[in-house]
């Protein structure tokens, strides 16, 4: 793990919630007040990340199973952390991710509801990947379930997790307020059910409190 100097950030939510587009805003403002920063994802960031990613998300809904995802995921972040995140951070660049391991244990540990895996397996398996490391700060971007699919579906192409039925969706929601209830000074909960614009106000607000920007 690193010395650490910069600021991790990630960005949680159901599908639809709006993350990529509050990516590009927070981009922006970054940029606008000088600081370095490295925007990245999950599944993904890296070489061999974006590998897993392509494995990860085309197929079929039923293509894994939860102990399968997780294993794939890990395996995939483990390369995001040594490759991209841990080398920016010790250089003092903030890191802004698009999804991380809030999404593992939403997805396959609340999400799938197959009972192949505990919290505390999903817990047992990022300690083992990252150690004690977590992000500084995690906005979760709340949203009804059913909202935030109309919005997927606009898109092109869904992936599989887009495609599974509303009640995943719904076991999600609850599973993003369940860990920001567990680390209340980690979590930030927006309501993403407004303009891209209102939503951004809401992630400045809380970036101007707690890290003192402009």
């Amino acid at each position: 793990m690193p010395n650490k100097k910069g600021v991790f950030i990630t960005l949680e939510g159901g599908e639809g919630c709006g993350k990529s587009t509050q990516i590009k805003m927070l981009d922006a403002y970054l940029k606008e007040q000088g600081i370095p920063h490295h925007i990245t994802r999950e599944p993904g960031g890296s070489s061999a990340a974006e590998e897993i990613r392509k494995i990860i998300l085309s197929g079929s809904v039923d293509k894994w199973d939860s102990v399968s995802e997780t294993l794939l995921f890990s395996a995939a972040r483990r390369s995001h952390l040594t490759e991209v995140i841990w080398p920016n951070l010790e250089k003092g660049v903030w890191v802004i991710s698009d999804r991380y391991a809030d999404s593992t244990m939403a997805y396959q540990g609340y999400g799938r509801n197959d009972h192949l895996l505990s919290r505390a397996d999903i817990e047992t398996l990022y300690r083992i990947t990252a150690g004690d490391f977590k992000p500084d700060l995690t906005f979760i971007l709340d949203i009804e379930p059913q909202k935030g699919l109309e919005r997927a579906q606009k898109r092109a192409n869904l992936d599989r997790m887009e495609e599974q039925k509303l009640a995943f969706h719904e076991n999600l929601r609850q599973a993003f307020l369940d860990i920001a209830s567990r680390e209340p000074m980690r979590c930030v909960i927006i309501n993403a059910d407004q303009t891209p614009e209102l939503v951004h106000k809401d992630i400045l607000d809380v970036l101007k409190e707690r890290f003192h920007v402009c």
